[in-house]
């Protein structure tokens, strides 16, 4: 077939968009352009069904591994369902390393905007006590968890993602409540006119306070990058280092790394050519 890439004007192209979104049945769904690169520790906005293992390495003489296996389900236009299970492996000031299951969540993600360039959601979560908190596994209580995150298009495919929230354990005595806020900045790069890999610098910055006399915030820098794998663009990793830049006592440099499948758009071998 002959080519026309030139044929359309950039508003036919859009009228062209258009048209094909109103044949949509169902309507209140984010538009596609919302869904933005996944920062390492903001939490997105736009709803997924997707599987994200996410892997922490801190950088000390026995290091401590953390890891997380999240699968992720929309299950409405606007709605998600989030299971994510953690793995640990630390060890104490003698030397002495524990290993197994973490504190298991359960989460639902719900859209309450979405505009042409803007979305924001919340969520709840409920995290079960499932890791042993003797062997530092766990946090030993049931702790309830709120947050909303904002997802913002910027010009010339930059964006940027915030998210604010708060853990409240149902005993204060085992766990402490907590205010966290996370935020990210950054910029995609399209190979082959949007049909080869995606190339994401991104930026974050985290932090979070106790709500106990005395506490200081702990805040960290995260500079990474991320990248798609596939033609599809559904296969993703991102890689970056989480510096500790405040209140760093006791804390050191994480190197952080994520495997991300986007399981509704394929399989692991769909979209390679």
């Amino acid at each position: 077939m002959p080519a026309f890439g030139e044929e359309l004007t950039a508003d036919q192209i859009d009228a062209v968009i258009g048209y094909l979104r109103r044949q949509c049945r169902e309507h209140g769904y984010p538009r596609g352009e919302l869904n933005l690169p996944r920062p390492l520790r903001t939490e997105k906005a736009f709803p997924e069904s997707e599987t994200v293992f996410t892997m922490a390495v801190a950088g000390r003489h026995a290091p401590d591994l953390d890891s997380e296996l999240a699968y992720e389900r929309r299950l409405t236009t606007r709605d998600q369902l989030e299971v994510a299970v953690p793995f640990a492996s630390v060890h104490d000031e003698g030397g002495t390393r524990a290993s197994g299951i973490g504190d298991v969540a359960l989460g639902w993600k719900r859209v309450l905007l979405a505009s042409h360039d803007t979305i924001v959601s919340g969520q709840g979560e409920i995290v079960v006590p499932s890791g042993d908190a003797a062997r530092g596994l766990g946090s030993g209580v049931t702790t309830f968890g709120l947050f909303a995150s904002v997802g913002q298009i910027l010009p010339a495919s930059s964006f940027v993602q915030f998210q604010l929230g708060t853990d409240q354990p149902v005993s204060t005595s085992e766990a402490p409540r907590t205010l966290f806020w996370r935020a990210a900045a950054g910029r995609s790069f399209r190979q082959d006119g949007g049909l080869g890999r995606m190339w994401t610098p991104m930026f974050e910055v985290v932090g979070d306070r106790d709500f106990v006399d005395g506490a200081s915030s702990q805040i960290d820098v995260v500079p990474q990058f991320q990248v798609t794998l596939n033609r599809r663009q559904h296969i993703r990793v991102n890689a970056g280092l989480q510096v500790p830049v405040a209140n760093t006592t006791g804390r050191s440099t994480q190197m952080v790394f994520y495997f991300l499948w986007d399981w509704f758009d394929g399989g692991l071998r769909d979209g390679w050519r």
